[in-house]
């Protein structure tokens, strides 16, 4: 896949211990990604936060939290992202999910067989 130029960055912040169907919400929303055909996503557990309660979560052993805030990187293009977008929104009960542009100036893997050396898919 090729990715490069104008894009949307979708962050979906959402809590540890929200689950989807039985399944932690971030790894079911990393699946309807994968499924959709979206270009990457990175989960990214956070050390503390709050959201709209005001409620603190944190990792400090005085406060330790078991709802720690967890952030779903995604940038694709602003069509993949408009159609991934209902079925995140209909995933995600508290959170928030924000769409930002961006412009995307490398994407790139390793191919195996070839050294390790990055290229554009």
């Amino acid at each position: 896949m090729r990715l490069a130029g104008p894009a949307k960055w979708l962050r979906i912040y959402v809590g540890e211990r929200d689950h989807w169907h039985g399944k932690p919400l971030y790894v079911a929303i990393l699946d309807v990604l994968r499924h959709e055909g979206i270009a990457g996503a990175t989960v990214l557990r956070g050390i503390a936060g709050y959201g709209a309660s005001g409620m603190l979560h944190t990792t400090r052993i005085v406060q330790l939290s078991v709802d720690l805030p967890v952030v779903i990187d995604v940038v694709d293009t602003a069509e993949r992202i408009a159609s991934v977008l209902p079925k995140i929104d209909e995933m995600v009960g508290e959170g928030l999910i924000v769409v930002i542009d961006c412009e995307v100036i490398a994407y790139r893997t390793r191919r195996a067989g070839r050294g390790g050396v990055p290229s554009s898919d």
